[in-house]
């Protein structure tokens, strides 16, 4: 059986009901809010001091550093010590919002890589 690279990207889109502002706002300046966007995916998300909770019953906690383009609607992720930094190298998450073509709400597109410690880690 051949051995899974260490590193990857993942990116998949979300459609949004919402304008592209309204969900970079949110995630932007209300992130503790992000949870009514998604109730299934992200079941709550406690601010305190940088920790981001995670979802699957096991909450797991990170430091970030967080980087805004508001000009672009994006906004970077990029991971640096906590319950997760245990199985990865690196880890960075990128959500960037556009309109839909129809004009009716938005798409969040996600992007993320990261570098996983060793083979027995899985992907996220």
């Amino acid at each position: 059986m051949a051995s899974l690279p260490l590193t990857g990207k993942l990116e998949f889109d979300v459609e949004m009901d919402a304008t592209p502002e309204q969900i970079h706002h949110v995630w932007a300046h209300r992130p503790h809010h992000v949870h009514h966007t998604s109730s299934e995916k992200v079941q709550s998300c406690d601010l305190h001091e940088s920790e981001f909770g995670k979802p699957e019953g096991k909450a797991k906690t990170v430091k970030h550093v967080v980087d805004y383009d508001h000009d672009n609607k994006s906004i970077v992720f990029t991971m640096l010590e906590g319950d997760l930094m245990e199985e990865y190298k690196s880890f960075v998450v990128t959500i960037q919002t556009l309109p839909k073509k129809d004009g009716k709400g938005c798409v969040a597109h996600w992007i993320v890589e990261y570098e996983r410690l060793h083979e027995g880690i899985g992907h996220p």
